[in-house]
């Protein structure tokens, strides 16, 4: 298994296909890729594609370009994977996800100030999901998945967002942490019975008043709310 392969170059394009074809390990450790200049936009699904030809196991793509521009995510090669263990996704990214996406071994999926067209995908091992600072393009964003032991969701909280849905159905999940969300309809989290430490932060102008009602199960627990009133909720 060839170990790990990490690129960060302002012009490396001609040394990631070379470093990729030289590397004749049918298993790919990890790859790493920071791209930072629009003419390499077009690689970066050819790259992606070898590596995931390569059974690879850790894939960090981090892309850096001006305001508005995008690479998209290959989704068609997430069709069937069985081998992808963590992804992590930065920045000029567009996920547009359909239905038939299925990564089966997916335990940790990170997801840093990227843009969703689409919410639906199959994770069915997922634990671990972070979503910092991303931009949902969809009406109601709901997370489903019942082996999530870990969610941290970030908002930017000095922009207010018009409107929008969050459902979090999530019955294993442990630890909790929500911040910066302003502005949005609703923030539904369903019985979660295994939660033991939440931290909701810097939440502001909420229209759902029962946020607090699945804090029931938690032994430590950190809140900042404002203004949020809360009504009828019991918090053990």
């Amino acid at each position: 298994m060839v170990p790990n392969l990490k690129f960060d170059s302002y012009s490396f394009s001609e040394h990631v296909y070379k470093s990729l074809a030289l590397h004749k390990a049918p298993f790919l450790k990890s790859l790493h890729l920071k791209v930072k200049h629009e003419r390499d936009a077009s690689d970066v699904g050819i790259w992606i594609g070898v590596a995931f030809a390569r059974k690879v196991r850790q894939l960090v793509l981090s892309v850096f370009f001006m305001k508005d521009s995008f690479v998209r995510f290959p989704s068609v090669l997430c069709s069937w994977n069985d081998t992808l263990v963590f992804l992590k996704l930065k920045h000029s990214i567009l996920l547009n996800f359909p239905s038939r996406v299925c990564l089966m071994s997916l335990r940790k999926l990170h997801l840093h100030y990227v843009m969703f067209n689409d919410e639906e995908s199959v994770c069915p091992r997922l634990e671990d999901l972070i979503i910092r600072g991303s931009y949902v393009d969809v009406k109601t964003f709901t997370i489903d998945v019942p082996s999530l032991q870990r969610l941290i969701m970030e908002e930017d909280n000095l922009v207010e967002r018009d409107g929008g849905r969050y459902v979090i159905k999530a019955p294993s999940l442990k630890y909790l942490k929500m911040s910066g969300f302003v502005g949005r309809e609703v923030l539904l989290i369903e019985n979660s019975p295994e939660l033991v430490e939440a931290e909701i932060i810097d939440i502001y102008n909420i229209a759902n008043e029962n946020i607090l009602v699945f804090l029931t199960s938690a032994i430590w627990f950190c809140l900042h709310l404002s203004p949020l009133e809360v009504k009828n909720s019991v918090i053990a």
